[in-house]
Order: structure tokens, then sequence, then C-alpha cells
């Protein structure tokens, strides 16, 4: 009788962000050995317990975690769906002009003024990401192209729209939201004292379990995730194809917006500035979706690692180097993470003709 190996072609597929990420942070410590080879070992060691020196740390990492989170499940659910959400740092930055447009001109709202500021980041980078989705679904134009240049137009329509509307001349930024507006603590302040997190971190933990369940136990997930797999047979099967794509990509640039609103009313004087530059936590939420192979629970998990590297790297200047060495470290963990899909891919094959079927 045949039977089929135990192990399926996907049980390992969890080593691939785990080889990416060994293989980025030795690439960090050669930098670190080219730069500082004395104290390069004892920076290296700093840069992976630091974070856990006292609770305000550890605190900061669940603040620095909160947003790309939310950008990873953007991509990540995209993913999913067989798109590719390049379009994140738009979408994230019209979100965040959305929650700071209501959190400035609306304190009337009281008690539920961020909850609405919130909701407006929400829909504002839903929005942003309806073009793409429809261009995508109607025209077959790809969503990789149309959400690049939709960052762009998202970049410059905010900065005009923060010029004319909500603008501090003196700092080049936008004004600072009303204190109704500022999301609460829920008592975390007691718990990190000193650190900046706040409710955003729970809410980035619901939209996790939210996405998790739409996508794994719906009939609206499956259908997603069928019409990704293969277009045509979706549509053969009677799955509406075009409505599914849409619906997608608006849901993927709902979780951008919301990650900018989290971000931009934390209260900790975050400001959008007006200047030329993409969100940077937009493209983040690319390596962390990769990290967490796209799974909802693994972007949470890949979003607090790369918290935690950015608090740990907070130290470096205790032995000597320069600030901007976690950056480097960072963006080298983040360029190789890039191949954790490959990395993968190579992983599934090898258990595949590994396994196969035996008697």
């Amino acid at each position: 009788m045949k039977l089929k190996n135990r192990l399926g072609q996907g049980d390992f597929s969890f080593l691939a962000p785990i080889i990416a990420i060994a293989i980025g942070l030795l690439f960090g410590l050669g930098i670190l050995l080219v730069s500082n080879p004395g104290q390069a070992l004892d920076g290296f060691i700093t840069i992976l317990t630091g974070a856990f020196r006292d609770m305000r740390s550890l605190g900061r990492i669940m603040y620095f975690a909160t947003p790309i989170i939310l950008t990873g499940l953007s991509v990540g659910f995209a993913f999913k769906t067989g798109l590719f959400n390049i379009g994140a740092p738009g979408q994230f930055i019209l979100g965040a002009f959305g929650a700071v447009l209501v959190g400035i001109k609306l304190p009337q709202l009281g008690g539920v003024h961020w909850l609405v500021a919130l909701l407006a980041a929400l829909v504002l980078g839903a929005f942003w990401a309806l073009l793409p989705g429809l261009l995508k679904a109607f025209a077959n134009v790809h969503e990789v192209i149309a959400s690049i240049m939709m960052n762009y137009i998202g970049m410059y329509l905010v900065n005009y729209l923060v010029q004319n509307n909500i603008y501090d001349r003196l700092r080049n930024q936008s004004l600072g939201v009303a204190r109704s507006a500022v999301i609460p603590r829920w008592g975390l302040d007691k718990v990190f004292p000193r650190s900046n997190v706040n409710a955003g971190f729970f809410i980035a933990l619901l939209a996790a379990i939210v996405i998790y369940i739409i996508l794994n136990k719906t009939a609206f997930g499956f259908e997603l995730k069928a019409v990704g797999y293969n277009r045509d047979a979706s549509k053969y099967a009677g799955i509406n194809e075009k409505r599914n794509i849409v619906l997608s990509m608006v849901i993927a640039g709902a979780l951008s917006g919301l990650g900018g609103g989290l971000l931009y009313l934390a209260g900790t004087g975050k400001f959008i500035e007006v200047v030329d530059v993409l969100a940077a936590e937009g493209f983040t939420g690319i390596p962390v979706a990769l990290l967490g192979m796209s799974n909802p629970i693994g972007i949470i998990f890949a979003g607090l690692f790369i918290g935690y590297i950015t608090v740990g790297g907070d130290y470096m200047q205790l032995y000597d180097f320069v600030p901007e060495i976690i950056d480097i470290i960072i963006a080298s963990i983040i360029y190789f993470s890039a191949f954790s899909l490959i990395v993968r891919n190579i992983i599934q094959r090898r258990l595949k003709l590994r396994g196969g079927k035996v008697q």
C-alpha cells in the first residue's frame, strides 16, 4: 500500500526565515569586525541581548513593531491572494494623513476621537489601494507597477495637503493632534514605564488574528486564495475573480493605512514631515511579510524581531560604534530576508524529492 511521507513539503519551511536572519546577522558581524575589531563581539552581543535590559526596552520593542506588523500584514495578505502590494508606503502615509487630519480638526468628538481618526486612516489606506486593484482586475495592469506609481503620487499629495491644511511652517511638518486623538495606553505605561507603547499594539495583534481567521476559516478567504492560485480556474468554478482581486487590494491598503494611523497617533511627538521621502515602514512590511512567510501569526513575530534588533542597536554607542551601524545591520537583514522565499522553495523541493511516495 502506498503511503504519503509524513514530512510534507512545507513542514520545514520555517527554516527559510531563520536561515535568512542568521545570514543577515553574520553579515552585520562582519561589518562590526571591519569597523572596530576590538569591540565587535561585545557590540554584536549587545545587539542580540540589549533589548532585555529593562521593561522600558521591552515596551519600545512593541512600539517599533506596531506599524510594521500592520504593513507586514498588508503585504502578506496580498501575497496570500496572489498579489504583490508594493504600494504599502503610499497607503501608509495616506492613512497617516487621514488620522492626523481628523486628530487635529475634530477634537469635539471626545472619547471616540482616536477611534474615528483610526477609522479615517483605514478608509484612506483602502481608498489608495482601490485604483491598483481595479487596474489589475479589469485591465490586467500589474499591481507592482500601479502601486509603485501610487506611492509617489501619495507622497506628493500628502505633502500638498499638509501644507494647505495642517501645516506648521516653522518646523516644516504637520501640526500636533489633539490630546483626545492620542491612542490611550491602557495601563501599558505602568507595565513598561518611560516607553511609548500604547493600545495600538493590541490593535495590531487583533488585526493579525482577524486576517488569520479571514484567510483560513472563511469561505471568503478561500475564494481570495483560490483566485491567487489560479485566476482562470477560479472564474471557471464560479468565483467572481475581479471582485476578489479588488477586495484583496482594498483590504491590504486598509491595513497599511491603519498602520500609519497607529504610528502618528501614538502621542510620541511624531509628525508628518513635508519631505520627498517614501514611508520606510511601508517598505519594511515586505521583509516582515517574507520573514513571517505571509502567515499573520508569523508576521507578528517578524515585526517584533525587527523591533527587537532596533532597540538592541540603540546601545551600540557604548562600544564606540556610530548609531547608523544598526541601520546598516537591519538593512542587511532586510536584504537577505528577500531571499527567504527562494530558500523556502529550495527546502520544499528537496523535501518533495526526498519524501515522495513510499511503499
